[in-house]
């Protein structure tokens, strides 16, 4: 332990976990090793798939293809700790270690944010201004996108450090989850955290509620329009849009709860951190290749070009 102005600064959170019950951990680690492997494997083959095959070159598997990658990073934030956490008694994670999750939970978080909001832009000007698309959504602007989207999440999360970093903890030391994140270590704080709570729901809650209904309102418009579209163009339109509108729901659902609502139930909030964190990630790559022909049809002809390359050796 440090001494710092009289009071005991903490080394080291313990996690409580999810659940004492050794039975129920035993199912537990099966359950989330599968997840994540499939979040590794689902996320690295979108990546892979759009980068490998030109048909997919296109601004709308681009920023597909850079959620995939935030979703694997995001995930893998806290879903490999938590995995070794079930085989210790003991679930600890270092001061150092504690900050660094929740930089980079709220870094690749607020990434996130903006890509879904570039992913809406994207199918806003492809189905409302179809003959504006190439010149609007050219290349520089997808990457002007994702520039902003790193950029964005850079500086969320540098703001939710602030907040944590100069705390003094000198009493309990217990996280009542499985990863550290803002709203639970500041109750651990010896201050009086009424204000941290208001900057935190300013900061997390404003943004991601403001966010959201912004979306809402975009793809509201975009499925006004798809009404006036001849069929076969509408059906494929909201085809693509109701994969949208699902990720949508599923990442910031979530996030509304964790960190705007103002009533938190704490077994609610360890059921949503783990959809957010571990099942969330897993959906979006099963969403948008299940419902995607284009998609389907790239990873075959990338499965047809890896047995024949096998083949040849």
């Amino acid at each position: 332990m440090d001494q710092v102005n009289g009071s005991v600064v903490t080394e080291f959170f313990i996690f409580l976990g999810l659940s004492n019950s050794q039975e129920l951990q035993i199912f537990l680690v099966v359950f989330f090793f599968v997840f994540y492997v499939g979040i590794v494997f689902g996320n690295l083959l979108i990546v892979i798939t759009v980068a490998s095959d030109s048909h997919l070159h296109s601004p709308m598997y681009f920023l597909l293809a850079n959620l995939s990658l935030i979703d694997l990073c995001l995930s893998s934030v806290t879903a490999p700790k938590m995995i070794a956490d079930f085989f210790s008694k003991c679930k600890v994670i270092s001061f150092k270690g504690c900050l660094a999750q929740i930089f980079l939970l709220h870094f690749f978080g607020g990434s996130e944010l903006v890509i879904l909001i570039a992913m809406a832009f994207d199918r806003y000007v492809a189905i409302c201004k179809p003959l504006r698309y190439t010149t609007v959504m050219r290349g520089n602007v997808c990457a002007g996108f994702v520039a902003a989207a790193w950029g964005t999440g850079f500086l969320h999360s540098v703001s939710q450090l602030a907040f944590a970093v100069n705390l003094p903890f000198c009493g309990p030391n217990e996280v009542d989850s499985f990863y550290c994140d803002l709203p639970r270590v500041i109750k651990l704080a010896c201050t009086d955290t009424y204000r941290l709570d208001i900057m935190v729901v300013a900061n997390s809650g404003v943004l991601t509620v403001c966010s959201f209904f912004l979306l809402i309102i975009s793809y509201t418009v975009i499925l006004v329009t798809i009404q006036h579209l001849p069929s076969e163009r509408s059906s494929k339109a909201l085809s693509t849009l109701t994969a949208h509108i699902t990720v949508v729901l599923l990442f910031f659902g979530p996030c509304i709860f964790i960190y705007a609502w103002p009533f938190p139930i704490k077994s609610l909030d360890k059921f949503l951190a783990v959809f957010y964190s571990v099942v969330t990630p897993l959906l979006n790559p099963m969403i948008y290749t299940l419902r995607n022909k284009d998609m389907k049809t790239a990873m075959r002809r990338l499965r047809k070009w890896n047995i024949n390359s096998r083949i040849k050796s």
